[in-house]
């Protein structure tokens, strides 16, 4: 039988990361975009972005393809957060009550981040195609998939289920070193901010230090996650067969700056975003384990 302190891991994680998503998603989805359109269909700037996603309607636009990710968050961060904290309690079993060292939440931030991807690419995958397939202006792709469901059944029915998995690699490279820094930052500020400022409600202090986690985690990986994006939404597989297709691709339209596309809306959605998914997981792990915790 799994045991409530278990449980509760993966309960916070699933609640905290679905209050992100729905904060987070318009910006994701314009950051998508300037990450993946090409040549002619290349946006002037988040400002032309946001003007054109406009244009096509909520459902269309800035929450397209939200379906799966909605469906499915909830248990990405749920093994995202569970298999984090189980994780930090196993390398401490020792004496469990005992504060964790920030190279125990180091790999144990690894480790969330490994695990994750299991069922976090395919909702990339879909995700970032559903996202990159929103018409610049009048101009649009060949292929654009209604919704979700038409877009893994195309997927699945072409090219076989193993290509929901497109990307895993790059995205396995961005993820895991992001989910490290992720909560040693966290950790860090979720520490120091009470010790100098004792007075600061424990919410607020958690939403400051989930902001500053998201904002410095995504900065550090963000050449990792434009590739990821461009492999991830390449549905056919054609233009980049591999990765080193793809860096090499972006380099030469974009130089070194093309592997920053996007940072601004990056950096604007990754602090609010991150602050709510941390403070809601926060909160609710202390509401789990009562306040004698």
């Amino acid at each position: 039988m799994v045991s409530s302190e278990v449980l509760h891991d993966f309960s916070a994680g699933c609640i905290g990361g679905l209050a992100g998503l729905v904060v987070g998603h318009p910006f994701d989805t314009t950051k998508v975009l300037l990450q993946t359109k090409q040549t002619s269909l290349i946006y002037k700037g988040s400002w032309d972005a946001i003007q054109s996603i406009q244009k096509q309607g909520l459902k269309n636009g800035f929450f397209r393809g939200l379906a799966v990710p909605f469906a499915s968050y909830g248990l990405v961060n749920a093994v995202f957060f569970g298999v984090y904290g189980n994780a930090l309690k196993y390398l401490k079993k020792d004496n469990p009550e005992r504060k964790s060292s920030y190279s125990e939440v180091f790999i144990a931030g690894c480790i969330g981040g490994m695990v994750q991807l299991i069922p976090a690419c395919p909702t990339e995958v879909v995700k970032t195609v559903l996202q990159s397939q929103i018409p610049h202006g009048t101009i649009s792709g060949n292929l654009f998939y209604k919704g979700p469901t038409e877009c893994i059944r195309s997927i699945v029915k072409e090219q076989g289920f193993r290509k929901l998995y497109r990307g895993v690699s790059i995205q396995a490279i961005r993820d895991v070193p992001a989910s490290a820094i992720y909560f040693v930052t966290f950790e860090y500020f979720n520490n120091e901010i009470p010790a100098y400022h004792p007075n600061c409600p424990r919410y607020l202090a958690s939403f400051f230090a989930g902001g500053m986690a998201g904002v410095l985690s995504w900065v550090a990986i963000m050449p990792f996650d434009v590739v990821k994006s461009q492999v991830q939404a390449d549905v056919s597989g054609r233009t980049f067969a591999r990765i080193k297709t793809c860096i090499c691709n972006i380099y030469r339209q974009k130089g070194v700056g093309g592997f920053y596309c996007g940072v601004g809306i990056t950096v604007l959605r990754a602090f609010p975003v991150n602050g709510v998914t941390l403070m809601v997981y926060n909160e609710c792990m202390n509401l789990f384990q009562g306040p004698e915790k």
